[in-house]
């Protein structure tokens, strides 16, 4: 094990560990870590480990997470808006707070930011992605400490 010091003045422990991998599987891996201006394959590694500790969090329905619900949809279909706000506000204590923006005359963009059990959040983005008038919805959640 390495002590490193960081700019603050705290210390952390970084453990070095090998690994063994194909030529082939390494250069894949090099390309991509260039095209995502990874400045080492360390910190690559360290994202990749990250992004599976997430998933593998979330996966759990009642793992705490924080996320966003986005969608786009039709303001003008019918009682839409009007079903919007009835779910939010069923659901205060799962949405810690919206932005809604006017794309065009028609069409709105609106953005949840939610924290829950994992399957109340899918279950609440479900919800109103199936709702007549959303042309398009996308939930994406977190752990909220990683």
């Amino acid at each position: 094990m390495l002590r490193l010091s960081l700019e603050c003045g705290t210390m952390e422990t970084i453990t070095r560990f090998g690994v063994s991998i194909e030529p082939a599987l390494l250069k894949k891996f090099d390309r991509i870590m260039k095209r995502k201006q990874y400045s080492n394959r360390s910190e690559a590694i360290r994202d990749l480990i990250r992004q599976h500790l997430v998933n593998e969090h979330i996966t759990n329905p009642n793992a705490p997470v924080i996320g966003t619900l986005t969608m786009v949809y039709d303001h003008h279909t019918g009682p839409l808006v009007d079903r919007l706000l009835e779910i939010q506000h069923d659901h205060y204590q799962e949405i810690l707070t919206t932005t809604h923006i006017h794309i065009d005359h028609n069409t709105c963009l609106e953005v949840l930011v939610l924290k829950g059990k994992t399957r109340n959040i899918r279950k609440l983005a479900d919800t109103i992605k199936s709702l007549k008038g959303i042309k398009h919805g996308e939930l994406v959640v977190t752990q909220q400490t990683i």
